[in-house]
This record gives C-alpha cells, structure tokens and sequence, in this order.
C-alpha cells in the first residue's frame, strides 16, 4: 500500500502550483524554495534574462547538488564498511559475527 498523497500549494517565481506527493506537506514546500531560490539566483546574475532558460540551469545546479551528495553518501559507505572491517578484526573470533 502506498503512502497517503498529499496536495500542497507552492509558489515559484511567482506562479502558483500545486503539488501531489507522497512527501509531507513540509518537505515539498521546502523542495518548492529551494528551486525557486536557485531560479531567482540564476536570474539575478544578469546573464540569463529568459525563465524558461533560468529554470534549465537551476535544474541541472540541482542535479549536479543531488549528484556530488549522492557519491558523498557512497564514499561515506565505504569508508564505514572499511572502519568496521578494521574494527572486526580486533574482536575477539566469538564476538566477531559474520
């Protein structure tokens, strides 16, 4: 069974969207800012005048921000894979589990 579907109304540069998500109403709101902010951003640099385009580029900075957490997180999962192998191998055999 999935999870309740919520509709929550955000704002974007202005315009007015509602959203249907599985996320809370919270979450969504703040994803919604998050894009607007980076939108406004890109515009207020003065090289992209067209919405349109400023979206493009706000989507793929989001993109590339969700790319570089994700290989962080993979890193990160190496990295505790790796300590705990160490970590292992200085337990006693009965305590080791496997």
């Amino acid at each position: 069974m999935s999870a309740k579907k919520t509709s929550v109304k955000v704002h974007i540069l202005g315009e007015e969207y509602t959203i249907r998500s599985d996320a809370s109403a919270e979450h969504t709101r703040a994803v919604a800012e998050h894009v607007d902010d980076t939108i406004r951003r890109i515009m207020q640099s003065g090289q992209v005048v067209e919405t349109h385009k400023a979206a493009i580029l706000a989507a793929l900075q989001i993109a590339g921000e969700y790319f570089r957490a994700r290989e962080e997180g993979e890193a990160t999962g190496v990295a505790i894979a790796d300590l705990s192998e160490e970590l292992r191998r200085w337990l006693p055999p009965a305590k080791r589990g496997q």
